[in-house]
């Protein structure tokens, strides 16, 4: 009688207590899931013809001025981050403007320039002083003040954070004279 009594009942109950442990212990392992990305990055998108434009009207005009300001020497025209790189600060902001509880979290771009004395380890390369570059600052949407003025201006604004770092050390082009007006 135990023999029938544990063959017949608890051998069945002990395999399925130790598959839904097994399954269980599986789900955990797993990868948490993902964030959704959103595609209203699709209706930016400019085709390699429309950016040559923007680079020739820069070329055009505003190069021209800073080649005079640098006695005909051309400054950098383009700045290049990694993907992972991208990637990573993008993730970094995110987790602090979550902890942060900002609204709307986003990503602006400034132009800078390097003095000539800049610490050479706070550049990619050290021949980069005396060029233009571009660093990232994170910003947030604006808090509404209570007073009329505020309420009229757009709540699309947004302004710099401060407590979360930017990001620089890019790599740039300080393109040779002959090639300072064709893009790569």
């Amino acid at each position: 009688m135990k023999t029938y009594f544990f063959t017949k009942i608890l051998t069945p109950l002990c395999a399925a207590l130790i598959l839904a442990f097994c399954l269980l212990s599986c789900t955990r392992c797993s990868e948490p899931p993902k964030e959704p990305v959103s595609n209203s990055y699709k209706k930016k998108l400019i085709s390699y013809r429309e950016g040559r434009v923007l680079f020739d009207e820069y070329t055009r005009t505003n190069h021209e001025v800073l080649m005079k300001a640098r006695n005909g020497e051309p400054d950098s025209r383009w700045y290049w981050f990694s993907l992972e790189d991208m990637e990573g600060y993008i993730k970094y902001v995110k987790e602090n403007a979550k902890k942060e509880k900002l609204k709307n979290p986003g990503i602006r771009i400034y132009m800078g320039k390097y003095p000539l004395n800049h610490p050479k380890n706070r550049m990619a390369k050290p021949e980069y002083a005396g060029y233009q570059t571009i660093f990232l600052v994170p910003t947030t949407q604006k808090r509404e003040r209570t007073n009329a003025i505020a309420r009229s201006a757009s709540t699309e604004e947004n302004t710099d954070v401060p407590s979360i770092e930017s990001m620089n050390m890019t790599n740039l082009a300080p393109p040779p004279k002959t090639l300072s007006g064709t893009m790569p």
